[in-house]
Formats: structure tokens, C-alpha cells, sequence
């Protein structure tokens, strides 16, 4: 029986192997003529699908598994050439081929160019970029480990282990924004991957290097992309595009892992920079410079979710963060993030921050310790179960100096300017001197009450922020899709005023934010000296400053005579001041929504127990505008719309 059984198999083996052979005979026999039939399918593909067409002046075999082509081109409809490339020689791996997988032994290629262009026409990609309405839909659940893997290991593949390029020309031309990407020499052998790139756009030329290992078939490499004279590298396109000069000394990339175990695709390696430096409007007022900044990842791929590990570090300068990221889409669509930053120094961590992106931190010192973690959870099935949790934890934390923005002079007299469009106004005493300067104890309760309700009722409890004022604001910012709320406190925008500018940068949000907690948890100014501050240079009418100058403006009053309904419409202002005289009809009676936001107002307070029913008596009476800004009611249309166009308040939370 056992004798059977080895003949049979060995009889198998044979056939076989004589199939196999026979097989690879035919394959050689007709080799060229199915590489034809293979390259007239792709250009009918091309041509049906994405309307180009793709000539070849020569394809053919040379022995058994290398190929070569000669004066490849694709050409788009009415549109300028895709790409053009002299001269193509590559092998293909035979037995890998055999399971329907494409692998690359080698490649060589000469003379060419690939251009993407835009201009009236349109572009000349576009064709490529267009959604396939033919694509099959299923209801099956996508696996990101195997579907990435699988990605992956194809583009690995086409790389091949050994790589010669000659002159290959990536040109862009953006409606004149022109960059151009001469790959003069590149020469991959041994595992060690050698570049020389000259680079010209339309405000500068340089020469780049790209060398180091590279082992596409065990997924592993570490590159290193410089300046071949040493200078920094500049980043092109985006200064023209988007006004955004950014330069580095280089960049550092490496993968040390790419496997698919236990269901799970683990990526591991990391990228590091030196010496980054960026610079736009948007951004802050100066240069941003990132001496060091490192990036050790792990990516996790499973079968419903794809994952930063929180066991990466993101490091600038010598400020550690370990983030977590994941989204998840076993049962429902989860997002998910986490920043953790580990117990340091304080001094350390204001010498680590970016130069010019905290200006007003140069120069302060501090002792202690503290850690920080942030903890963000969305939902997007159940919006309304978002977590947003952020906790600092401080160890004898305290600030000995100051940098530019001096908190101690909260407590002492100083002088006010506002910033309107840049343009530094008129100076505000904030002081006894200045006899508009009203003491909080002189400032009608109704209207200390009143505005806390609209502004900020939880000011004398809260430490500069709000978790939950925070969760509402990215709600409703996730809803509308864009950023139509924030979230600002009395805190923050007393920060914003006395201490910041007006000016939409991210680095002046994240200064506010620091000198807020600064300010709050090391008690600095107390609550009502903030409060009292608050009330004395915020803007309430056109240049109108201070409360004392505004009750003056709308009542010929005084702050400590204003009564309920006067508080009210002051309170209701505050957001947009300059536009106050909208709120009036012709006879300088509020107008009905005026009225409206109001009583929602003064309804809060009741039901805070802030008003009682005596505190309404005589509300029924309509509110007079007595004082100089009667006059702005008087002005036509025409003359109201100027004096809005020449006044613009701040969008809310920014």
C-alpha cells in the first residue's frame, strides 16, 4: 500500500513538472506575442476609461524575463502629455509571477519627463482623478490590516532591489506656479540608495541628495533627504500656492518593521527633522523655528480599526508627547485621540518651545513639574456622547519671571491701547487717575450679573476654561463644518485684550491658552480684580471704552446707577459693540429681537436665582438711548451700513 502511494505521488511530481515545463515553454515560445495582447489591453483600458491614449515605439522580450520598451508616451484628450519616457529596461521575478504577483528584479530607465499641468483648460490629470461610476459596490467590511498589507507589499514590489535612473524630469505647472524635479542620477544597488536632484522653481534652484539603505523586499530603509552644498532645503510650491515659506537642514525617514501577524499589520520606524523653520501669516507673526522634532511611530492596522500606538513619541525639542489615535468602525464610527506628556520640568518645557511661535514666553522662568493628558472620544453615530477631558497636574509649580507678556501688571495701574486692524488706538488708564476708571464695587450688580450670565456664568468657579462649554463648541464646529464657535471665557479674553493681539494666528491661540492657565492656576490677580480689569478696557461702542465711558455714551449715568433693563443691552452688545444701533427702529425704540435675546437673558437669571420678581419692577417701560449714541440712530441706512463696514468685531472664541 505504502508502495502504491509513492507511486502515485512520484507519478504526479512528473506530470507535474512536464506541465510546468511545457508551460514555461509556451510562455518563452509566445512571450512577445502575449506581451502585445497584455500592453493592447492596457491602451484600450486607457483609452475607453480615462480617454488617453498610450503609444509604445518598441516592447520585447529579451531572454526570458527582461523587457524592453522604447519611447513610451500618454497623452490625455486635448490636453498635454502625462508623461514621456525615452527608454524602460526592467526584469520581472519569474516565480512570483507565476502566483499572478508582479516583482521587480530590476529597472533601468533614461531620458523622460512626467508633468501634471493646470491652466484654463483644466488639467491634465483630471481624467485620473474622477471616480469610476462602474465600480462595484459591496456591503463587505473592509480589513485595513490586510487591504494596507496588501497595498503595500504591490508598491514594495515594483520597487526593485536593484534601480538605475537617468534624467527623469517631475514638472509642475500650477497656472504659472512652476516647479521642476530633475532627477539627474538614481542608483539603488546593494541596498544602498544614492540620489542627485536639481530642483528650479520660480523663486529658487537648488540641489538635493536622497542616500542611505534601502531594502524594498524586507521593508525595511532609512534615508536621509539634504542639500548636496549643505544649506538648508526649501520647500517648494507652497510659497507661491499658499504663502508658505518653510526650509529645513533634513529629514531622516525610517522603517524598521512592516509585517502582518496575529490578524494586525504592525508599521514601525520614525521620522526626524532638524532646524524646521515655517513661515506664514496664518501661522504667527514671525518665523517658526523647530530646532529638533522626531517622530518614533507605531501604526496598527486591524480588521475594523487603524491606530497611532500609544507607545509612539512625538519629541520637539525636549518635549516628549506620546499621542493615541484611533479610528474604529467595529460597531459604530469611533474617533478617538490622546496627548500624554510625562512628568518634566517646567523650565524645560518653556526653553523646548518653537521659536516665534510663543513670543510672549522668551524670557520667563519657573520651578516645578508638571504632566499633562488630553483625552478626546467622538462618536459619529452618537454625537452627543463626545468626552473631552483635559487634566494638568502641577508639582510646586511656580512662574519667577516673566517673559514680553507680564502678568503681574494686572494687579498694579497700566495702560490700555486696543488693537483695530493692526493700528494700536487711543491709551486707557486703567487707575484711579483716569477718572472714567470704575472700582468693581461701583459697577451696578445688575450689570456685573447680566454679563456674567452672557459671557461667562461659571467665572468665579472655573480655572480659565470650560470642558464642557469645549465639547459644545467642536460639536457644533463638527456639525457645520467649519469653525462657527469657540469656547472663550472672561479669562481668555481678558488675556486676548490686555496682553494679545487681535490677530487670527494659531500662535496667538496657543499663547492665550497657556498665559490663561498660567494666569488662573497660579493666582496671580484674583477673580474680581480680573473682573473689575475686564469691565474697564473692553470696548462697548465705537471707541468707547470701559464701562464708565459707556454708561456715560448710551444713559448719562454712572456705572453704580444703572438700572435692570439699561444692564440687559449693555450685556447684549459685548459680542459686537460697534453694532449696537441695529438693535433700534426709526424712533429709537429695540426692535423685537432685541427684546427677545434680552428676556432669554434675564429668564437665565431667574432661574439661577440671580433676579427676583422685585428686581423686574418698571421693566415694562421701554429703554431710551439718552446719551452721544442717540445720534448714531439717527443716521440713515446708507450712513449705518458705512459705519458697520468700518467696524468689524471679531468672529466669537477666535
Amino acid at each position: 500500500m505504502m508502495k502504491n502511494w509513492k507511486q502515485k505521488t512520484l507519478r504526479f511530481l512528473k506530470y507535474f513538472g512536464l506541465f510546468l515545463v511545457l508551460t514555461i515553454g509556451a510562455a518563452f515560445v509566445f512571450r512577445d506575442a502575449l506581451l502585445q495582447k497584455a500592453i493592447a489591453k492596457i491602451q484600450n483600458k486607457l483609452e475607453v476609461d480615462y480617454d488617453c491614449q498610450l503609444t509604445l515605439k518598441k516592447a520585447s522580450f529579451v531572454g526570458i524575463s527582461e523587457i524592453d520598451f522604447e519611447t513610451i508616451s500618454l497623452v490625455p484628450k486635448n490636453a498635454d502629455t502625462l508623461f514621456s519616457i525615452e527608454k524602460i529596461k526592467t526584469k520581472i521575478a519569474i516565480f512570483p509571477l507565476l502566483a499572478a504577483n508582479i516583482q521587480l528584479n530590476s529597472l533601468v530607465v533614461e531620458n523622460g519627463f512626467i508633468q501634471l499641468i493646470k491652466n484654463k483648460k483644466g488639467r491634465n490629470y483630471d481624467a485620473f482623478l474622477q471616480n469610476n461610476s462602474e465600480e462595484k459596490t459591496t456591503n463587505e467590511k473592509r480589513n485595513y490590516a490586510k487591504s494596507t498589507y496588501r497595498l503595500l507589499s504591490k508598491i514594495l514590489n515594483l520597487i526593485p532591489p536593484d534601480m538605475h535612473l537617468q534624467n527623469l524630469d517631475l514638472r509642475i505647472n500650477d497656472k504659472g506656479r512652476k516647479v521642476s524635479l530633475q532627477m539627474t542620477r538614481l542608483e539603488l544597488e546593494k541596498e544602498q540608495l544614492q540620489t542627485e536632484i536639481f530642483i528650479k522653481t520660480n523663486t529658487f534652484e537648488q540641489n538635493w541628495n536622497i542616500n542611505g539603505f534601502a531594502n524594498p523586499r524586507e521593508k525595511k530603509a532609512n534615508l536621509t533627504f539634504s542639500n548636496s552644498d549643505k544649506s538648508q532645503i526649501k520647500v517648494p510650491y507652497l510659497d507661491e500656492r499658499f504663502n508658505l515659506i518653510s526650509s529645513f537642514d533634513n529629514i531622516r525617514i525610517a522603517i524598521s518593521k512592516i509585517e502582518l501577524e496575529s490578524g494586525e499589520l504592525h508599521i514601525d520606524g520614525f521620522t526626524s527633522i532638524s532646524n524646521f523653520k515655517v513661515n506664514n501669516p496664518k501661522i504667527a507673526r514671525k518665523d517658526v523655528v523647530f530646532n529638533k522634532a522626531k517622530f518614533d511611530y507605531r501604526f496598527v492596522f486591524g480588521s475594523d480599526f487603524m491606530a497611532i500606538d500609544s507607545s509612539s513619541t512625538i519629541q520637539i525639542n525636549d518635549i516628549a508627547i506620546h499621542p493615541f489615535a484611533e479610528y474604529n468602525t467595529e460597531e459604530d464610527t469611533i474617533y478617538k485621540l490622546q496627548f500624554r506628556i510625562p512628568k518634566m520640568k517646567a523650565q524645560l518645557f518653556i526653553n523646548s518651545l518653537p521659536g516665534g511661535l510663543f513670543s510672549h514666553f522668551e524670557g520667563m522662568k519657573a520651578t516645578g513639574n508638571f504632566d499633562y493628558k488630553l483625552i478626546y472620544k467622538y462618536n459619529k453615530n452618537k454625537p452627543i456622547t463626545l468626552v473631552f477631558d483635559s487634566k494638568l497636574q502641577k508639582e510646586n509649580l511656580k512662574i519667577t519671571q516673566y517673559g514680553e507678556a507680564n502678568l503681574g501688571k494686572l494687579n498694579e495701574d497700566f495702560t490700555y491701547r486696543a488693537i483695530e486692524n493692526g493700528v494700536s488706538q487711543r491709551p486707557i488708564l486703567v487707575g484711579t487717575e483716569n477718572p472714567d476708571f470704575t472700582p468693581l464695587n461701583a459697577i451696578s450688580p445688575y450689570l456685573q450679573k447680566c454679563v456674567l450670565t452672557s459671557e461667562d456664568p461659571s467665572f468665579f468657579s472655573h480655572h480659565g476654561f470650560i470642558n464642557e462649554a469645549f465639547k459644545q463648541s467642536i460639536l457644533k464646529n463638527i456639525r457645520t463644518k467649519k469653525f462657527s464657535r469657540g469656547a472663550s471665557t472672561i479669562s481668555m479674553q481678558l488675556i486676548k485684550n490686555v496682553f494679545l493681539t487681535r490677530e487670527k494666528t494659531i500662535s496667538r491661540k496657543l499663547e492665550e491658552i497657556l498665559l490663561v492657565y498660567l494666569l488662573e492656576n497660579n493666582r496671580i490677580a484674583s477673580k474680581e480684580r480680573m473682573l473689575e480689569v475686564y469691565f474697564n478696557i473692553i470696548e462697548w461702542g465705537p471707541n468707547v471704552y470701559g464701562i464708565g465711558e459707556a454708561s456715560r455714551f448710551y444713559f448719562n449715568k454712572t456705572p453704580a446707577n444703572l438700572n435692570l433693563k439699561e444692564c440687559l443691552f449693555l450685556a447684549s452688545i459685548v459680542p459686537k459693540p460697534k453694532k449696537f444701533m441695529w438693535q433700534f427702529d426709526a424712533d429709537g425704540l429695540q426692535k423685537a429681537f432685541a427684546n427677545k435675546h434680552q428676556d432669554f437673558i434675564r429668564n437665565l437669571m431667574f432661574r439661577r436665582g440671580l433676579l427676583t420678581s422685585e428686581d423686574t419692577i418698571g421693566q415694562k417701560i421701554p429703554m431710551q438711548i439718552s446719551g452721544l449714541a442717540r445720534s448714531f440712530l439717527k443716521k440713515n441706512p446708507q450712513d449705518s451700513i458705512a459705519i458697520d463696514s468700518l467696524f468689524i468685531a471679531e468672529p466669537e472664541g477666535f
